[in-house]
């Protein structure tokens, strides 16, 4: 299994957004953290960010859209230039069509599920997507302490995957760090958004080449990969 890592941008500096897309050029994606002060309590940025975005980095972009009303905007994030979109099951109307419709626009579908969330409601809609996103802290603000109670779910989402014999990413999101990625790994988790772990370093680029490396090692040896 390839592991993925996208850094998260809601670390970086927002007055150098182009150049801390460069910093990170090694990452698989850049993960573009959309909230709208609704969904989750806090404001961050929106389409014409993105459009900036995907002109300045040759790093396809992952749009992690926090907002209410994902049915209306996420095909804008589509066409804006994402590679990824992912949306919350918590605010989507009508899932499967909504994934359909962002496959058709050319990007991956992505689903997102809260904490308190669980996984099992919705076995039936994961051949719909690309990439399923757990969240591994309450959404809306970085820099928050990874929930290790979520370690269980990440495993039980990994087994529905496998189950169903799906090639379906499986993308953990909040406080992977070096001291946390190996636990997800081993869950299960197979794509890594890292904020503060990777701009918080000295160094970004040696960052994400080191969580890329505790993930790889942890993956090769892990029981849910080598039945894979």
């Amino acid at each position: 299994m390839a592991v993925q890592i996208s850094p998260s941008i809601l670390s970086a500096d927002f007055a150098r957004l182009a150049e801390e897309a460069k910093a990170v050029e090694g990452a698989d994606w850049l993960h573009v953290d959309v909230m709208d002060n609704h969904f989750v309590p806090n404001l961050t940025l929106g389409v014409p960010v993105v459009e900036s975005l995907s002109r300045a980095t040759d790093t396809p972009l992952d749009c992690h859209l926090m907002i209410d009303d994902p049915d209306r905007w996420a095909p804008q994030y589509v066409e804006a230039g994402a590679g990824s979109v992912t949306f919350h099951v918590e605010a989507a109307a009508a899932p499967v069509r909504l994934a359909r419709e962002i496959r058709a626009k050319g990007a991956r579908a992505s689903m997102a599920l809260k904490p308190a969330t669980p996984i099992e409601p919705y076995e039936d809609l994961l051949p719909e997507l690309d990439m399923l996103l757990i969240m591994t802290v309450e959404p809306g603000f970085g820099g928050q302490a990874f929930l290790d109670i979520m370690l269980p779910k990440i495993r039980r989402t990994r087994e529905l995957i496998s189950k169903h014999g799906l090639e379906l990413w499986l993308q953990v999101d909040g406080g992977v760090s070096d001291a946390t990625i190996e636990r997800c790994a081993e869950a299960g988790a197979d794509v890594f958004v890292a904020g503060s772990a990777v701009y918080g370093a000295k160094d970004p680029a040696q960052a994400v080449l080191s969580l890329r490396a505790k993930a790889e090692e942890t993956i090769s040896s892990a029981a849910w990969a080598c039945n894979h």
